[in-house]
């Protein structure tokens, strides 16, 4: 019995295609160097990916508070918002590549590898974990100190002025 076309499976592009798998080692690494530009994210879902997008964002509007901070231009807490949503990007990078770093290799295969040689996670996946949680926490730590302080600040100097 002959197939018409409406009975033979389709065949997209990614069906003739053989799958490439991706490996974790260079999507910790890029998570952790470059992961609030979104490059993991474009890595490993392609250009398309709306997330990846949005890290990218993120990172020019943190870039352009941060300069509008520092310069004193433009209003105060829309800069403070547009910082806000940079230090966001830059922390989600590094806790991505914590994420990703931390799944299990069989876990990471089923999702990420299926047709690809079976990952091994070694020493380089460990310390760029342990990097990720060192200097995301800092920057955590720091990012939430600046803010309370500039908060404060900024309470002290309204009640000097409102008790004269």
């Amino acid at each position: 019995m002959p197939t018409t076309a409406s009975q033979a499976p389709a065949l997209g592009a990614d069906a003739r295609r053989p799958a490439r798998g991706k490996s974790k080692l260079i999507t910790v690494a890029l998570a952790f160097l470059f992961g609030s530009l979104g490059v993991h994210r474009f890595y490993l879902k392609g250009f398309p990916d709306k997330f990846g997008w949005a890290h990218l964002l993120a990172t020019l509007a943190g870039a352009i508070g941060i300069a509008s901070l520092v310069t004193g231009a433009g209003s105060t807490a829309l800069n403070w918002t547009f910082a806000v949503a940079g230090g966001t990007s830059v922390i989600a990078a590094f806790l991505t590549a914590i994420v990703f770093g931390l799944r299990p290799d069989d876990r990471w295969d089923a999702r990420y590898n299926a047709h690809g040689k079976p990952t091994r996670s070694g020493w380089p996946v460990v310390i760029l974990v342990i990097l990720s949680l060192l200097i995301g926490t800092g920057l955590l730590m720091a990012g939430l100190a600046i803010s309370f302080q500039t908060f404060f600040e900024s309470q002290v100097e309204a009640a000097k002025a409102l008790s004269q």
